[in-house]
């Protein structure tokens, strides 16, 4: 499913034009991307959480040269579900 599929989605499910879901997904997206900026967690009860996680530092290898790099530490966008989502899927 993609983003239009997605919109498409929700406009049949809440009955509302595909302009209206468009603009409800794209501001849903947009608070947790927000949310995440600050380092806030997004937990929507049943389907998951989003959350912030931290990846040290640690070094690789570049596939084409075979030479041995640094990888940078960061901050990493994060996805766990909720056992509602997880007893659907299996």
């Amino acid at each position: 499913m993609n983003k239009s599929d997605l919109i498409e989605a929700i406009a049949q499910a809440a009955d509302i034009s595909k302009a209206a879901a468009e603009r409800a997904l794209d501001g849903t997206v947009a608070a947790i991307t927000s949310s995440l900026q600050k380092g806030d967690m997004v937990t929507l009860v049943g389907f998951g959480t989003f959350h912030v996680g931290d990846r040290k530092a640690r070094s690789g290898r570049n596939p084409r040269t075979g030479d041995t790099i640094e990888i940078k530490a960061s901050r990493v966008p994060k996805f766990r579900a909720g056992k509602a989502l997880k007893d659907v899927v299996n």
